[in-house]
């Protein structure tokens, strides 16, 4: 819940940017979010989860971001950049190391433009922009980053965060010093 956290601080944070929590029922998440603020997603895979999300959020908003909950390092330039390629028409990936995405951004999203699409693979956030591609989107991309799916990842992230200024991931940091996330 520590990245999690993180992941929602920057977007609470962010001058003109409305946060909600994207789930697969209501519980107790370890937020301050109102139940309002919390959708549940709709749908049998990743891809229209996503979807259900992103159409519901466009609705409201000329534009909707998804992040991935499991991205302590993003920050609020990562947003920046993504609401910036946004305004300027275009839709906005943030890929990950893994070959999959931490960011979706979309101006629109055309029903079913996220089905089939192979999920935790090397080729998600390329099969991905193809089909936005296909969708008549012109797609943009932003530093590319890494989410959490593996031990190895998470000794990524220890090394990484040595380097970062304090204020990036602290939730995150905090939980990475109990003694079982101790690198021997």
């Amino acid at each position: 819940m520590a990245m999690l956290h993180d992941v929602w601080s920057v977007a609470l944070n962010f001058p003109g940017v409305t946060p909600v929590l994207a789930a697969t029922e209501y519980g107790n998440f370890g937020l301050d979010v109102t139940e309002d603020r919390v959708w549940l997603q709709q749908g049998a895979d990743l891809g229209s989860r996503i979807e259900s999300i992103l159409l519901r959020a466009l609705e409201a908003a000329p534009a909707a971001i998804a992040l991935g909950a499991d991205t302590p390092l993003l920050t609020a330039r990562d947003l920046a950049d993504a609401i910036e390629q946004l305004q300027s028409g275009k839709a906005v990936l943030g890929p990950a190391d893994d070959g999959g995405f931490y960011l979706l951004g979309l101006r629109s999203c055309p029903s079913g433009v996220l089905a089939g699409i192979p999920w935790s693979c090397a080729r998600t956030c390329e099969i991905t922009e193809l089909r936005l591609n296909s969708s008549g989107m012109t797609v943009a991309r932003v530093r590319s980053g890494f989410d959490i799916d593996t031990m190895a990842d998470i000794q990524k992230l220890q090394h990484q965060l040595q380097s970062l200024p304090p204020e990036i991931a602290p939730r995150t940091r905090e939980c990475l010093k109990a003694p079982a996330w101790s690198a021997s």
